[in-house]
């Protein structure tokens, strides 16, 4: 069900002292505002200067303008958020921004100890990022779409807003007085992100009223149902063995074996197979009935191939 902004803050209760991911658009900045208020002096600011467009000094400006007038300090990190050839832009960005951020423990605030950090995307964010994955033919992890808490480098990150519409946000700020600064680029529909806020957000809406909350609610089951995945795959490798035994294998469903292929190289190896790779791999591992047969295949980021009884993974 989808809730106002101050419904989301009442119902948010991480760990204080907590950061808040700035960027000075209108969702950053009304989440600052609203865990300032609810939190006067347990609340601190970060900015990631990525450089990557002339307003990025604007953005910048308005940072320490705000965090100024509400009296929370604020730390700025400029990175090189530059992608390279073939790699996504947004993506870039995003894994610039996230090395910023787990680097707060050892570098800001020495007053204090930053263990919690919250970042503004909200429900159409959501509903964009289930798109992309559609889009994309993603499997249950991407379907299951933003998590609302989770960790990464010894941090706990939060999206509290996750059940509130983009519009409310900026309704609640305008009936503040508060301004924000527009990012030029959420207009470039060369964004495929962008492309689905500005076209077809307003046509599922004008269908569905209701999508933010069916969506969310999608979302949610594609969650539990990969976290029973999880549990499935954890367990058998228990019974498989590591590195997995082939017959043990051999002996599970087809569906179970990729279940528990995927576990392992992502929870083992961090790394994953495509879905082309991972079905060669299956074909490969029905044929291995005598011990003389070869297997060695290109998987993620490096090469699984048989060894002896079982199959062994190494980086290329």
């Amino acid at each position: 069900m989808s809730q106002t902004l101050p419904e989301a803050l009442a119902a948010f209760h991480p760990g204080l002292p907590l950061a808040v991911a700035l960027s000075g658009g209108a969702d950053s900045t009304a989440l600052l505002l609203a865990c300032a208020e609810k939190w006067p002096g347990q609340v601190r600011a970060m900015h990631v200067h990525h450089g990557l467009q002339a307003a990025a000094d604007g953005f910048q400006l308005h940072c320490e303008t705000l965090c100024s007038r509400l009296g929370v300090p604020l730390a700025v990190r400029r990175v090189d958020a530059r992608h390279g050839r073939g790699a996504s832009p947004e993506d870039a960005a995003r894994q610039a921004r996230y090395e910023a951020f787990e680097a707060i423990p050892s570098v800001e605030w020495t007053d204090v100890a930053i263990e919690n950090i919250a970042i503004a995307q909200h429900a159409d964010d959501q509903v964009e990022t289930i798109l992309l994955a559609l889009s994309r033919g993603a499997g249950l992890p991407g379907l299951s779409a933003m998590p609302a808490c989770w960790q990464r480098g010894g941090l706990t990150f939060h999206r509290p807003l996750l059940a509130v519409p983009g519009p409310a946000i900026r309704d609640w700020l305008i009936a503040r007085g508060e301004a924000w600064v527009e990012d030029p680029s959420n207009a470039d529909v060369r964004f495929t992100r962008n492309r689905i806020r500005a076209r077809l957000l307003p046509a599922i809406e004008a269908a569905f009223p209701h999508f933010r909350e069916t969506f969310a609610r999608s979302a949610a089951h594609a969650a539990q149902a990969q976290a029973i995945l999880c549990d499935l795959g954890a367990q058998d490798l228990v019974a498989l063995g590591l590195p997995p035994r082939i017959d043990g294998l051999q002996a599970l469903s087809r569906p179970r074996q990729a279940n528990a292929l995927r576990h392992w190289l992502r929870q083992v190896h961090g790394t994953s197979a495509s879905k082309a790779q991972l079905d060669e791999l299956l074909d490969q591992l029905a044929d291995c009935t005598t011990r003389g047969h070869h297997l060695h295949l290109k998987i993620g980021r490096g090469f699984v191939r048989r060894q002896g009884d079982t199959l062994e993974w190494h980086a290329a």
